[in-house]
């Protein structure tokens, strides 16, 4: 089952080129390989500026590889048209959202970047990617979302979201991260709702 327009799978080894095919494609986010808030392989600092999209790529892969979720997929047509990066808070490096809590199970997930192909912007993919990668993480147990969301006016950051964009889909906004962004959060306790597409496993 999948969206009417859309299908949405989490990325494994079995879709990975799918994955490289996104990314690769003109005005993919082939310069960091969505790297940026995972740990970075030692030898991206000693490396060349032509060798750091491979070790980067190399490095992603290698994620996957290990089993970790990274993130999933949006499909058109058996065609991979969009991305949004979604983990365990745990793989990323710290992105300063709220604290574990001291009392019981916590299992909190991070959104932390979208890539759409131009052809599909504005379109209304957004939310429901987003609500895909949500409906993700309630599958493998997650009992909040966390995202980072981008000021409005924010030159910068613009890859993981604006916050009016994430209090339209129902997050509340719990903090700040430094100067640019803010915590937004979903709590998951609730039931799935209606017309949330299922990711396709």
């Amino acid at each position: 089952m999948h969206d009417e327009e859309f299908e949405f799978r989490s990325v494994d080894d079995s879709n990975w080129d799918d994955l490289v095919g996104l990314f690769d494609g003109r005005g993919g986010p082939k310069f960091c390989w969505c790297m940026v808030w995972r740990k970075k392989p030692p030898a991206l600092k000693s490396a060349a500026k032509s060798e750091r999209r491979e070790l980067l790529k190399s490095a992603l892969r290698g994620e996957v590889a290990s089993g970790r979720p990274i993130g999933i997929l949006a499909y058109r047509g058996g065609r991979s048209v969009a991305w949004c990066s979604i983990a365990p808070r745990e793989f990323y490096r710290p992105l300063g959202g709220l604290p574990s809590t001291e009392h019981g199970f916590e299992n909190v997930w991070s959104l932390v970047c979208f890539y759409i192909s131009s052809k599909f912007r504005r379109t209304g993919l957004k939310g429901k990617l987003l609500r895909a990668a949500v409906e993700t993480a309630r599958q493998h147990g997650a009992t909040a979302i966390e995202a980072y969301p981008a000021d409005q006016d924010s030159p910068s950051y613009g890859f993981m979201g604006r916050v009016e964009f994430y209090k339209r889909e129902k997050f509340e906004i719990v903090g700040r991260v430094g100067t640019r962004r803010s915590v937004a959060r979903l709590e998951l306790q609730q039931p799935q709702q209606v017309g949330w597409p299922r990711v396709l496993k």
